[in-house]
């Protein structure tokens, strides 16, 4: 099938979860009552995901707090009780993160619970999300290492532990979220890439990797007004990743400054066009969709093209995240029909 519809990964979490429409939300539960809050989440969010038209769903990463901490909390050699301020992204914006103090070791499974939940519940194609090694590293206060890249390739053979693990649930595609790749390119282009090339090591399912512009929190919107008429961040990490194993990458597009022609240099790649815009709640229409995906058959091979989200839709309204979702699959399917 032609331009099959998923998502970048994060949905919004319903109110009975955690607070609503931020990116560092507050659990309204503790203990077993929010384990069943968590599962319960991802169920619903798989249904609304089925319901839309997706092609390939995720557990909306419903049983994380935010997209780094998450796979963190299940880290020995990280002190999340003494969390410090730090600017991350390049101090684009401040965060209160946690420190590594020692060495880093999995405590044990970390997505085990909500991987065999959502294998167990769909039998459509499953995504499921990790943070790539650069980007948590620029997530973490590192009191350790001394060396940020010793650190990220630490990061990395967790990584690939636990995404080995998820594969042996059942899981279709790993994917490795590196916004930090569009902020350190000349690093991300080369040991940027060859921590991801450690993370997704012996994978025989499908991996990707996500690079976008962050979510639609108003730090970013800022920063991306300042990166001028034409966004060529891609341009510096894309031939590295043409040359790597990882299959799919994912990318922003909608409107975005990027020219929608560097996705030439990812030949051979699935492209992961972002058709969705997550940094507004205006319901994006098939139509806008499916010519968006046109405008990328024009550097991609069309069995290579596949629609997506810009990023993920955390922080978002779940009506809004509904309706969108939505016109992805519409617009997935119009794209079809007229490509087809």
């Amino acid at each position: 099938m032609l331009f099959p519809a998923t998502l970048a990964g994060s949905l919004p979490k319903p109110p009975w979860l955690a607070e609503t429409n931020k990116l560092w939300p507050q659990w309204q539960a503790q203990g077993e009552a929010l384990a069943e809050a968590k599962r319960d989440a991802t169920l619903l969010w798989l249904k609304l995901q089925e319901d839309a038209g997706l092609d390939v769903v995720g557990d909306g990463e419903q049983s994380r707090q935010h997209f780094v901490h998450g796979f963190l909390e299940a880290v020995d050699g990280i002190d999340f009780e003494h969390k410090v301020e730090m600017g991350i992204r390049a101090d684009r914006y401040k965060a209160m993160v946690p420190q590594v103090v020692g060495p880093l070791k999995l405590k044990g499974r970390v997505h085990a619970t909500e991987a065999k939940l959502a294998r167990a519940h769909t039998k459509r194609k499953l995504k499921f999300t990790l943070p790539g090694p650069m980007t948590i590293v620029d997530t973490v206060a590192d009191r350790h290492y001394g060396d940020r890249v010793k650190m990220a390739m630490a990061f990395a053979e967790l990584l690939n532990q636990e995404a080995r693990a998820l594969e042996a649930d059942g899981v279709d595609v790993v994917q490795f979220d590196e916004p930090a790749f569009n902020v350190y390119m000349k690093e991300a282009a080369g040991w940027g890439v060859q921590a991801l090339e450690l993370a997704a090591a012996g994978l025989a399912c499908t991996t990707a990797v996500h690079i976008c512009y962050g979510y639609g929190i108003q730090a970013n919107i800022d920063w991306k007004k300042s990166l001028g008429e034409q966004w060529r961040q891609y341009e510096q990490v894309f031939p590295a990743l043409a040359k790597s194993s990882i299959r799919q990458v994912s990318l922003e597009c909608i409107h975005s400054h990027v020219p929608i022609d560097l996705i030439r240099l990812l030949d051979g790649k699935d492209v992961l066009v972002g058709v969705i815009d997550v940094a507004s709640n205006a319901v994006e229409t098939p139509e806008q969709v499916a010519d968006t995906l046109g405008r990328a058959l024009q550097y991609a091979a069309r069995e290579r093209i596949y629609a997506c989200t810009n990023c993920g839709m955390a922080p978002m309204p779940r009506e809004v995240a509904v309706k969108k979702l939505e016109a992805l699959a519409r617009g997935a399917a119009l794209a079809r029909q007229r490509y087809g």
